[in-house]
């Protein structure tokens, strides 16, 4: 039924609460998991940008990208051990229209989002992330509310 499972993550162990529903979804079903993270330029970093700091801008991305792949191999590896094929990858976007992008494009017959993926005010931002998935595709999407206390 379910070929190909999307992860989204964020780097947060919020978000990372979807791990185990995802990980029991695709044993059950012999699917394959991409863990997706979606790179975006700092705030920080946006007006420089417009100042023609582009250098600047594009050492912080291969840094992120980095990072990213480091983060999303070693979640990988944990799949692994149960036998489950995953792919890790950092795409660069909206978060919110990179998701929906990038599953469309690449076959995915299943969204894994956590509503909520980080503390504060990136809550209201990542929760807004998988509104905007939910809206905006026809695949079906497996969406929690994280338990904050397990954070």
């Amino acid at each position: 039924m379910f070929k190909k499972i999307l992860v989204c993550l964020d780097g947060s162990n919020l978000a990372e609460q979807m791990l185990p529903y995802a990980g029991e979804v695709a044993e059950r079903f012999g699917s394959s998991v991409v863990l997706v993270q979606v790179l975006q330029v700092p705030s920080s970093l946006a007006a420089a940008s417009a100042q023609g700091a582009e250098s600047v801008i594009e050492e912080e991305m291969r840094r992120l990208a980095f990072d990213s792949r480091t983060y999303l191999e070693g979640i990988a590896g944990t799949l692994r051990q149960k036998g489950i094929s995953v792919e890790a990858v950092a795409i660069e976007g909206s978060p919110g229209d990179a998701i929906v992008e990038y599953a469309k494009a690449h076959d995915i017959d299943l969204i894994t989002i956590a509503t909520h993926g980080r503390k504060n005010i990136g809550r209201l931002v990542f929760g807004s992330v998988a509104e905007h998935v939910l809206k905006h595709t026809v695949i079906p999407v497996l969406s929690i509310k994280p338990d904050d206390s397990k954070a």
